[in-house]
């Protein structure tokens, strides 16, 4: 009888402790980034990150927009506010392997990362 009450629960305990995977943890917080960024809502994103302890380059290779990364999309969107914050909190060699394809899209956030990068 004990060690039934005991199993049962071992198993209650456990079960409370599964984790979420990662991928549906940080879809919402991917998705509300991408608004910001197509929005070009700097104050909001500045903020959602700062709620969440999340750091610009620590983030930058894992989340994409439209297949895309931060950078880029904020390039293609014309969202300058928003670019001009992530290229100053990335790395100088994050923003020159980006350079090429932020020429394509605009020529204001070039001119900023030729900037950071010199």
């Amino acid at each position: 009888m004990k060690s039934t009450l005991v199993i049962a629960i071992a198993c209650l305990i456990f079960s409370s402790l599964t984790l979420v995977p990662k991928a549906e943890a940080r879809e919402p917080i991917a998705k509300r980034i991408c608004e910001y960024i197509s929005v070009n809502d700097k104050t909001r994103l500045r903020s959602f990150l700062k709620q969440k302890k999340l750091k610009v380059r620590h983030i930058f290779k894992e989340i994409k927009c439209n297949n895309q990364n931060l950078l880029i999309f904020a390039a293609k969107a014309q969202a300058l506010d928003t670019g001009e914050f992530i290229i100053g909190k990335l790395t100088k060699t994050m923003v020159a392997a980006n350079l090429k394809e932020i020429e394509k899209y605009s020529a204001h956030l070039a001119e900023d990362a030729k900037d950071r990068i010199e």
